[in-house]
């Protein structure tokens, strides 16, 4: 199978925009490249691959579109979108929001015990592809992901976990006004990890 081509664009020649249906493989795509990059050193290939195959797939791409509670934002090349010569605009990232309540006990306790009662928007994923890191792609993401959550839900908290040991991710969310509220335990196919559940009160 042939890997999508992707030209980083300059942050400023950027779009985020929904993702569009026909994009599925595309994003899919991304997600398998993106998430081992978050994993803890050390965590085995099959274990990433297995958590790609059950939870980032295109038809997992596909139901996140079509959500009325999640919102499924792509960052392309201004001057590549929208052009049918060209076939759908690869991603060079993306990011998923989800309202609701949290699936696992222990980010439910946290959210409850700091935030108060929900529903609250989750910041599922924010990913950025390898050549585009440090150029402002994921900044221009998560402003985009945040404003998403307040068409979804409101006032509704946002929220995020991310691995504790990752202390670049958290510092830039922070930079971005999330703070940690509290830890949790997330399992990636069949293996524990600790994460930081980060919230940010709001927009």
């Amino acid at each position: 199978m042939s890997t999508p081509q992707t030209t980083v664009p300059h942050p400023s020649s950027v779009l985020v925009r929904p993702a569009h249906a026909e994009e599925c493989a595309h994003v899919a795509w991304l997600a398998a490249l993106t998430f081992p990059l978050a994993c803890p050193p050390g965590t085995a290939v099959a274990t990433m691959a297995a958590h790609v195959a059950a939870h980032l797939s295109p038809s997992a791409v596909s139901g996140w579109i079509e959500s009325d509670t999640h919102a499924l934002l792509v960052a392309v090349a201004a001057d590549q979108d929208d052009r049918p010569d060209h076939g759908p605009a690869t991603p060079v990232g993306y990011a998923l929001v989800a309202l609701g309540e949290p699936d696992g006990a222990d980010e439910r306790e946290v959210l409850r015990s700091t935030a108060g009662p929900g529903p609250y928007a989750e910041l599922s994923k924010i990913y950025v592809h390898p050549d585009a890191l440090g150029g402002g792609v994921a900044a221009l993401l998560l402003e985009a992901a945040v404003a998403a959550a307040a068409d979804l839900g409101g006032a509704a908290p946002v929220w995020l976990g991310t691995n504790g040991q990752n202390a670049r991710a958290q510092a830039f969310y922070r930079k971005h006004g999330f703070e940690v509220a509290g830890r949790r335990t997330y399992d990636v196919g069949g293996q524990q990890h600790d994460d930081v559940v980060m919230l940010r009160r709001s927009a």
